[in-house]
């Protein structure tokens, strides 16, 4: 197993699990929260999405567990295909697997060398040397802006022309020496992980992907089933809590006739649930993590 779970013993009491029910982990990447699902759920059922093929390498030698390699946006089809429905509890970690970040090829850390390709689907086509290199300004600025949060979106558009009119920017290194100009003094790597988590929110469809699984939950679970997500950054976290509270992306809350709220989950987690400083210490990944957990009604 490579991949130490985030918030492991939150994640699994927020699932509330009974014995022979049916769960989904829409992100089984190393495992660790599948390994510990299948521990409580009896002679119950997981049924586990990872789009990475490498992730099929973890896959524990249990009957009671269907692992399928794609991405989890395509989860009710694939439900409905093994009759599993509906379903007590999906648990989605939308982090990085600690094995990506790892791999320098893949490019998904700025620690190494690497290709600039931040497929997490490696059949895609697109990689984030193509958005890099062909992508028109005005689209990289929106990108930067949109899914960096990076005010000076512009500019590093700009400087990314400049560089790929020389040469074509194929590598981490390269992207990081194109950019450098607008990264601001001291914050070096906070300025380039924003940079890095926009492209791959893009090549990705991150974004996308979460409002698909969001809007199928409703769905897919049963009465009293849990909707148990752990997000990484500020634009998944406000579509998790908008949708838990609202049913809807804006989290605006629509009334019947009589002014009662029409909503679908009773959250569970007021605020988010973050990890102690011990998880953090031992396990730096865990640092902006945030998990919200809501129940059907």
């Amino acid at each position: 197993m490579y991949h130490q779970p985030v918030l492991l013993k939150e994640s699994i009491e927020g699932l509330n699990i009974k014995k022979g029910g049916i769960y989904i982990d829409a992100t089984f990447g190393g495992g660790g929260h599948s390994f510990e699902i299948l521990k409580h759920i009896g002679n119950g059922s997981l049924i586990a999405f990872d789009q990475d093929e490498d992730a099929l390498k973890n896959k524990p030698d249990d009957e009671r567990l269907i692992l399928i390699n794609q991405n989890f946006r395509f989860m009710r089809n694939f439900l409905k295909l093994y009759k599993v429905l509906p379903v007590d509890g999906i648990l989605a970690d939308l982090g990085v697997s600690s094995h990506q970040v790892d791999e320098p090829e893949r490019g998904f850390s700025m620690r190494f060398e690497g290709n600039l390709d931040l497929r997490m689907n490696q059949r895609k086509s697109l990689t984030a040397a193509q958005v890099v290199n062909e992508y028109p300004i005005i689209k990289l600025k929106d990108i930067f802006f949109k899914y960096g949060e990076l005010s000076n979106g512009s500019k590093i558009a700009y400087e990314i022309e400049l560089a790929r009119t020389r040469e074509y920017i194929g590598t981490t290194k390269q992207l990081q020496s194109a950019t450098q100009k607008c990264a601001p003094k001291g914050q070096e790597n906070k300025f380039y992980a924003k940079l890095f988590q926009a492209l791959r929110i893009e090549v990705n469809d991150e974004l996308g992907s979460l409002r698909e699984l969001l809007d199928q939950s409703v769905g897919l679970l049963g009465t009293g089933g849990r909707l148990v997500i752990i997000s990484y950054h500020s634009l998944e976290d406000r579509l998790v809590k908008n949708y838990m509270k609202s049913g809807n992306f804006e989290g605006k809350i629509s009334t019947d006739f009589f002014g009662n709220p029409e909503v679908n989950f009773r959250p569970i987690t007021k605020k988010p649930v973050i990890p102690s400083e011990d998880e953090i210490s031992r396990n730096s990944r865990a640092r902006s993590a945030k998990l919200r957990i809501a129940e059907k009604k």
